[in-house]
């Protein structure tokens, strides 16, 4: 069976700071790569200043595009629902926005998906959604359940289930910010991490799929606003590891932590040899 990992995330510019090194690797290595992204962003914020978007979901569907390009994987999947955005710009009244959709009707859709490219390891957010964003946790909701309920599938469902994971002092870091996260609500301890994928080589990659996102990457995104020495230390950090803690596994574990993603699925570990 053809080795599949699925990438589940809410918007476009949420798998390139998270797993773009990830994807790239494993697209290079011969794994069918699939991203699922719940919504085009519509109501995002864009970070340029006196930039002006007619159609922001249009606009950003495209930059995901481009990304996907750059890390050298297909096109992803839309699930076609909008984005419920944040203060200001949150859609409470969008029967559509991924806040307003029963999380049953969201797994549903991505059983469907996993029945369909029958993936051996899944990955979505972890369960603060990052840093907390409700559609980051309504994914991270229906991801999880779908995992769980897909078990009885004739290929035997995903063996793992990963979420993405950031460190204490990462989290540290963009509390400096300014940004409200509490670390040590939002940055896990080192044991809590499974797997630290070493993505260095994929650097270049990775910066091209972060600079596809133009609108949210600008001088007014948490990037932006960093003085120079924090924004190296901080891009340092990003485009050389990405980690991830257990969500969910029907193998057992060779080893703690694992050395990638596929280990200990028979049939998949040459994969991370």
């Amino acid at each position: 069976m053809t080795p599949t990992l699925m990438a589940l995330f809410a918007h476009p510019d949420d798998e390139a700071f998270t797993v773009a090194g990830t994807l790239a690797h494993y697209a290079e290595r011969g794994v069918r790569v699939v991203l699922v992204c719940a919504t085009r962003g519509e109501a995002g914020k864009i970070t340029v200043p006196g930039m002006t978007v007619e159609n922001l979901g249009q606009q950003r569907e495209a930059e995901l595009l481009a990304a996907c390009a750059a890390m050298g994987i297909p096109a992803p999947v839309f699930l076609d629902y909008h984005d419920s955005g944040r203060y200001e710009r949150t859609r409470h009244n969008d029967p559509l926005a991924l806040m307003n959709v029963n999380p049953l009707e969201t797994e549903t859709r991505l059983r469907g998906l996993i029945a369909e490219y029958q993936p051996q390891v899944l990955i979505t957010f972890d369960p603060h959604g990052g840093y907390g964003h409700v559609d980051h946790l309504q994914m991270h909701r229906a991801t999880t359940a779908a995992f769980f309920s897909t078990g009885h599938l004739a290929y035997g469902g995903p063996s793992r289930l990963y979420y993405t994971a950031m460190t204490h002092e990462a989290a540290a870091g963009i509390a400096r910010m300014g940004e409200g996260l509490e670390p040590d609500r939002y940055g896990v301890s080192d044991s809590t991490i499974a797997v630290r994928m070493q993505v260095g080589a994929y650097a270049a990659k990775k910066r091209a799929a972060l600079a596809a996102h133009g609108t949210q990457v600008g001088e007014g995104s948490v990037v932006g606003r960093m003085s120079p020495e924090e924004r190296s230390a901080f891009e340092t950090r990003l485009v050389s590891e990405e980690c991830y803690s257990i969500g969910g596994t029907r193998t057992a574990l060779p080893v703690y932590p694992l050395p990638g993603l596929f280990i200990g699925i028979p049939g998949y570990e040459e994969l991370d040899a």
